[in-house]
Parts: C-alpha cells; structure tokens; sequence
C-alpha cells in the first residue's frame, strides 16, 4: 500500500463564518463516520471564507439545535479557510453558490475543485435546492432546517466517500 493510499480521506466543509452551517456538517460527518466504524480513516474539518470569527465557538443556536439531535458542536472553534487547505483536503464541501464562488477563486490551479454539499442530497437535487441557507440573521426553526438538509447530504456524501476510498481515488 502506498503512503497516498494509506492515509486518511480529508473532507473539508466551508460556510462564511464557520460558526453556522459548516460547523454543523461537521458534527453531522464526524458523527456518520464514526458510527460506519471509520475513525481514522476519514478526517473532518470546517471553515470560514471569512475572518469576523476565527477562534469562536459555534453560534449558540447552532449549538442547541446539533444537542436536540444528539450533536455536541462545542469544542469546534471557526477558522478561515485558505488555498493551503486544497493541498491539505481531499475534498471541499461549500455550503452556498457564494462559498462556492469564493472557493474557486482562491483554488490553486491543479487543485480538485470545491462541490456544494446539497449535491451530495438526492432529495434536495430532486427538488432544485442548491443552497443551504444561512439561518445566522433568522429564526430559530432555520437552524432545523439546515440540520434537516445537512443530515441528508452528509448521508449521501459518506456514500461517494467511501466508494472513492474503496477505489483508491481522492475525490468522488
């Protein structure tokens, strides 16, 4: 086996912040993947296209939301996301078209490019969402909502993950 194949699959997810909706995928992945028995074998981070928060918790109701499903989102803290991070991750999961946007711009040239995480959601590409909303300025229901499209891709995500591990890829 070589060194490439052998280490872990890095997934990076990214919202503005990092204290909303890319915390949120986060806890949800890190959660599926331990429960499919593949600590180790898949790493989990998250990140913010902007800075206003680097070093912060996630936001309180993000929080309390992920803990009514049985998430403890605590110990993250945002960060910003940088060009270094595609050398870094395997894949790189926006959260919005703008994230997305973002993303590409910063990309280095040989750099597998970002994905929307609603692509990962059959549901969600059946009924023509592409964004997870941003429930920062909203009420507390956007917070379930976004829990609710989240837990869905990340289900479908786990599935393209594990079938490129098993391929030997770095990308599904």
């Amino acid at each position: 086996m070589t060194r490439e194949a052998a280490r872990p699959y890095r997934v990076l997810f990214v919202c503005m912040g990092n204290i909303c909706r890319s915390p949120t995928a986060e806890g949800v992945f890190r959660k599926l993947v331990r429960d499919a028995g593949l600590e180790g074998k898949i790493e989990i981070d998250s990140a913010g296209t902007g800075s206003w928060h680097v070093g912060s918790a996630p936001d309180r109701r993000t929080q309390n939301a992920a803990l009514k499903r049985g998430l403890d989102l605590s110990g993250q803290r945002a960060r910003q996301v940088s060009a270094r991070d595609f050398e870094t991750f395997d894949l790189v999961v926006a959260m919005d078209r703008d994230n997305l946007s973002y993303l590409e711009a910063i990309r280095p040239n040989e750099a597998a490019r970002a994905r929307l995480m609603l692509e990962f959601s059959e549901v969600a590409v059946s009924r023509g969402i592409r964004d997870v909303p941003d429930p920062y300025s909203g009420g507390v229901d956007g917070f379930e909502i976004v829990l609710d499209l989240i837990e869905g891709a990340c289900e479908g995500l786990l599935g393209q993950v594990v079938a490129a591990m098993r391929a030997g890829t770095r990308g599904p």
